[in-house]
């Protein structure tokens, strides 16, 4: 059969060519519409090219010392269909579905890495610095956002975005300039850590307000109530259940089972999250709070952060796919007012903030010079905003060019803090800087002694626990439970059968509203110190009574259509019986036990670990001074040395208050006591000086430095195994593997030896050589070959 010279096969063009009895055949591809790749689903080929144009440009700006989020951001840009020169992504459905997917790891994460016991811990300085600053630039943002000319719904989501500082950016540039010791540097990180919660709120009320169209006072603090009631139900629930959970199948669970498990609870409660009507990435933000109070929170933290930073960096990179060339270049006056919005305002009023919670001049300044960006939740708030269909289409574009830009001068502004605070002190007369600088904290000391300050804060504290824990267990009742209960039994015993469902559930609960501390010392105290204190006392106990009296009687009349006269009685006869009975005291005090132990479970592991425990911390906390530590590496020439040596106090001005030894702690230690590899220094002392110390250490500590160390394992000899045959004027016959002295002289290792057709592993040291032995020698290889060139003579 003759082939023509060229012909169309299946959407190939095709060469043909007849060269010495045989067929030469060239596939030309892309002739035609179809190609080979086409079964490849477009998903895989755009998450292709999202990983490597984001791995490439991220490992140029971490040569550039650049932070990564940019990088992931100009990749998303030069991915998307701004570029034409270059392959960009076919389906940008499928990268959004994967950066919602990358929101809610960075949920998760950030959750994990929060836990509201943290948030109890950061102290009245964060709280009152972020209202401070949400306030204040959510005022100015939404005033910038009217004076552009924009919407109500524009200005209001812009003012949103720019008050949240990035966690991100801000611990990356503390890391990089070695500011973590820093005292400032732990209230920016408090900061940083209410703020988290303050996005998240924001974004569910934001949420709200977009989809109703119009502000509503009354609306608005249902939604929140909503919020605070899912927020704490759930937690609650999460802390009394998850890690008794976790604690029980701890034996099963391996890195692989428990990244499977945590995973999976995070998007169950995403799931919960959305079908209650709240946003995906708070489910995975209050998940993550949960876990982080389980003993495997580190754990599950390193487990998650492969995939969080996987995600995370698609995320990123969907952001920079949304940045328009043509839109940029239209709206640059505007970009170029917000950001220096975003940091003059978030410089001065993170400043003002800090100063108002009773910080020196100096620290506020400093810590207000390092809240000067803006990121992360910023791009979720304007991404939530373009999902709901309530911001322009410009908005987006303009707020990921407002945070490269603050984020490109970070790293400059906070070095400018310095010179910024020497500025202000030389020009700010001696009378303000006395009032700037006094410790106003310490200004009026809490009395801890106030019984009844006490009492009242653990009553509310916990019945408010308890209330949630009541209504919540209605709610959903009265949702599910009931309807179901009515469709199988209808009718009054239908009723009967659900209201003592309701009622025995919610039993420990409202026991425990009415009881707690009813015996306490405290009350004890307050009972027999005045009469004055009786009155209050029993209206306390009136008033308890008469909540849980309130709830149980709505519950009545939810269900049976009768009048007050009957409900009165019931109720109270319940009141009573719950009151007195002893089974619901045993149930309800086991029930807090277990919450409170599975709560400080991890807190007080911690505590046993911690360096120096957390009171005494406390006590520094509105001082200069402050507590770090410090790892004492192997290569550090200080190692055998005592502290009387060294003497550290004189050197750098620090005190060491404890050496940790693995498991042992050695408080105050003496002259007379050495520094070993891997201990760890918990050391006193102002800013200054612990810059001083970090540098000796790094700088004059060690005996040799990286490049030394690289060079040295560069050029280190390798070990090899090998073979050489006796001859019959060797010296080594005769003699066996011990008289020979092969492994003293040579440090060598005889590991074989074949005689004839047998052959012997690691033969016995009492074993003589024969001529025509074959010897298996394991050690360096230029101290195997003199060893054979040695024993047969041969120099």
């Amino acid at each position: 059969m003759k082939l023509p010279d060229s012909f169309n096969f299946d959407g190939f063009f095709i060469f043909c060519n007849k060269n010495n009895s045989y067929l030469q055949i060239i596939f030309i591809f892309g002739c035609q519409k179809r190609k080979l790749m086409s079964h490849l689903p477009t998903l895989i080929s755009d998450l292709a090219l999202i990983l490597v144009s984001a791995g490439i440009i991220s490992v140029i700006f971490k040569w550039l010392k650049q932070p990564v989020v940019l990088g992931y951001i100009i990749a998303g840009f030069l991915a998307g269909p701004q570029i034409t020169f270059i392959p960009t992504v076919i389906d940008e459905a499928n990268i959004q579905t994967w950066a919602e997917i990358g929101v809610i790891f960075l949920l998760f994460a950030l959750g994990l890495d929060f836990s509201f016991k943290k948030l109890m811990r950061v102290g009245a300085t964060a709280f009152i610095s972020t209202i401070t600053i949400v306030a204040a630039m959510m005022t100015l943002g939404y005033i910038t956002g009217i004076s552009l000319g924009w919407k109500h719904m524009d200005s209001l989501f812009l003012g949103a975005m720019l008050c949240m500082s990035s966690t991100m950016i801000v611990i990356k540039i503390f890391d990089d300039f070695g500011l973590r010791k820093q005292k400032f540097a732990g209230i920016v990180l408090g900061i940083l850590v209410v703020e988290d919660l303050f996005a998240v709120l924001l974004m569910v009320l934001l949420s709200t307000l977009a989809i109703r169209k119009h502000f509503e006072g009354a609306e608005m603090l249902e939604s929140m109530f909503k919020l605070g009631e899912f927020l704490l139900f759930w937690f609650l629930i999460g802390i009394f259940i998850i890690p008794t959970f976790l604690k029980k199948i701890k034996k099963h669970l391996n890195d692989e089972t428990l990244l499977v498990v945590s995973l999976g609870l995070c998007l169950g409660m995403v799931i919960l999250a959305t079908q209650s009507g709240f946003s995906a990435a708070l489910g995975a933000f209050i998940m993550g709070s949960i876990l982080a109070e389980t003993m495997e929170a580190e754990k599950i933290e390193h487990l998650v952060k492969p995939v969080k930073d996987l995600f995370g960096a698609i995320f990123f990179v969907s952001v920079g796919m949304m940045i328009n060339l043509s839109v940029l270049s239209q709206y640059v006056w505007p970009i170029v007012i917000i950001s220096l919005v975003v940091i003059i305002g978030q410089v001065t009023f993170a400043t003002l903030g800090v100063l108002f919670s009773g910080q020196s001049l100096k620290v506020s300044m400093q810590s207000g010079f390092s809240l000067s960006q803006i990121g992360e939740f910023s791009f979720i708030i304007a991404a939530l905003g373009l999902s709901l269909n309530v911001i322009a289409d410009y908005l987006y574009p303009i707020i990921v060019a407002v945070s490269v830009v603050t984020i490109f001068a970070s790293p400059y502004i906070i070095k400018l803090s310095e010179p910024a605070y020497k500025f202000v002190e030389k020009r700010v007369p001696d009378s303000w800087q006395k009032f700037l600088n006094k410790d106003l904290s310490a200004a009026h000391p809490v009395n801890h002694g106030n019984t009844w300050k006490k009492l009242l804060r653990t009553i509310a504290i916990s019945g408010l626990i308890y209330l949630a824990f009541t209504l919540m267990i209605i709610i959903v009742s009265f949702k599910y439970l009931v309807p179901f209960i009515l469709e199988h039994i209808a009718g009054i015993q239908g009723k009967i059968l659900s209201a003592v469902i309701i009622i025995a559930l919610i039993s420990p609960f409202l026991r425990a509203i009415m009881a707690k501390k009813n015996r306490s010392k405290e009350v004890a105290e307050l009972w027999g110190k005045s009469k004055i204190n009786r009155g209050p006392l029993i209206f306390l106990l009136a008033f308890r009574i008469g909540i849980c009296m309130i709830i149980l009687a709505g519950i009545l009349l939810k269900l049976f259509h009768i009048t007050w006269l009957i409900v009165l009685p019931i109720v109270a006869l319940l009141v009573l019986l719950f009151y007195y009975s002893r089974n619901l005291k045993k149930q309800s005090i086991l029930l807090e036990q277990r919450f409170k132990r599975n709560y400080n479970a991890r807190q007080v592991y911690q505590e046993e670990q911690a360096p120096v425990k957390s009171f005494f911390v406390n006590q520094l906390l509105d001082k200069d001074l402050h507590l770090s530590d410090f790892e004492i590496k192997q290569d550090y020439s200080i190692v055998g040395k005592t502290l009387r040596e060294l003497n550290f106090r004189q050197m750098c001005g620090v005190n060491v208050v404890r050496i940790i030894r693995g498991k042992k702690r050695i408080n105050i230690p003496g002259g007379n006591e050495r520094i070993y590899p891997l201990d760890l220094l918990v050391v006193l002392g102002n800013d200054a000086q612990m810059i001083v110390f970090q540098q000796y250490l790094e700088e004059k500590g060690k005996i040799y430095d990286q490049k030394q160390l690289e060079e040295e394992n560069i050029t280190a000899p390798l070990i090899s195994i090998e073979q050489f045959q006796i001859e019959p004027y060797s010296k080594l016959i005769g003699k066996t593997i011990k008289t020979s002295h092969i492994r003293d002289k040579f440090d060598c290792l005889v590991v074989g030896l074949e005689r004839g057709d047998s052959s012997t592993m690691n033969p016995d040291v009492n074993l003589e050589f024969a001529a025509q032995d074959i010897v298996w020698v394991i050690g360096e290889h230029d101290k195997i070959i003199k060893l054979h060139e040695l024993w047969n003579g041969e120099v």
